[in-house]
């Protein structure tokens, strides 16, 4: 690990080709850059599984901490590159002081040339992501509305501030889900009656599941309210019978289907490096979850 203090992006910039160059690694098969801006309190966690990450999607990971208040006005960095840490470059920057506000003019040496940028906020994100200076220069914008200490409001801003090629952890985590009910629906006969979905109370995947599942069937789907945790349930009533996938345990959910015996489905809860896998999987904008981050917004008053 390299140390610097007091610096700028260019030095960063400069001691990670410096220590590429030491390793005899040059920077080739980068496939994009991530930046992640967050506090201390998410850090740790955001900037490991964005190394884990590296492993399938080699990357130079950007992490940026702002630290205002008192205290030098100077940049501190922490640079990696290689080695256990994956196949990508890591610098986690802290800015102090008055340097806190300008995390944009530090990145902008450090973001490699001709390759897509993703920027993600595990906790508190801008309101318009797309609008904030780290968010425009990426294609994709990842936020996390579970670590919001207020859902609704949460939720209600990243509706009126979606930008296509926003995306929320929290969609990516319905995602086992979706493609259950999706299995279930192309076993379904006849018509489908009526729909619910149970979850822990203000659980936004749950809200979003609900909002797609109402678009794939065109008609309203209840939300129940479970102990959790998560999403623990969903049912499709029919004429024959009620179609349900019940998660009981984190791991594995319960099958059931009119005159067939009951199977097991896996239905992990999955950790943090998986979900944000998979967002950088395609750096295209995600239509559906648009489609259903705008489905949740509540009925116009007549």
């Amino acid at each position: 690990m390299i140390r610097l203090e007091d610096t700028s992006g260019g030095a960063i910039s400069r001691a990670i080709s410096e220590e590429r160059h030491r390793m005899g690694s040059p920077a080739t098969g980068m496939v994009l850059t991530m930046l992640i801006l967050t506090d201390e309190e998410f850090a740790s966690d955001a900037t490991e599984a964005a190394v884990l990450s590296a492993r399938q999607h080699p990357m130079r990971i950007l992490t940026l901490i702002p630290r205002p208040g008192r205290g030098p006005d100077q940049i501190d960095a922490q640079v990696m590159v290689g080695g256990d840490d994956g196949p990508g470059e890591v610098a986690i920057i802290r800015l102090r002081g008055d340097r806190s506000g300008h995390a944009n003019s530090v990145v902008i040496p450090l973001l490699l040339p001709d390759t897509p940028v993703v920027a993600w906020w595990p906790a508190d994100a801008p309101p318009v992501p797309a609008d904030d200076p780290i968010g425009r220069h990426a294609q994709r914008r990842i936020t996390d509305l579970s670590t919001a200490g207020d859902v609704m409001s949460a939720l209600a801003e990243r509706r009126a501030g979606y930008v296509p090629g926003d995306v929320d952890l929290a969609w990516t985590r319905v995602t086992s889900w979706r493609s259950a009910l999706a299995s279930m629906l192309d076993l379904t006969h006849g018509p489908i009656r009526s729909a619910s979905v149970a979850a822990e109370a203000d659980n936004p995947s749950a809200i979003l599941l609900v909002s797609w599942l109402r678009e794939c069937l065109g008609m309203g789907v209840e939300l129940r309210t479970s102990e959790g945790p998560g999403i623990t349930e969903a049912v499709l009533v029919t004429a024959t019978g009620d179609l349900r996938i019940a998660r009981p345990e984190h791991n594995v959910a319960v099958l059931s289907r009119p005159g067939i015996p009951d199977s097991t489905i896996a239905l992990p809860r999955r950790p943090l490096p998986e979900l944000l896998s998979e967002e950088l999987r395609r750096l295209d904008p995600d239509e559906i979850y648009g489609e259903a981050l705008l489905g949740t917004a509540p009925p116009a008053a007549s």
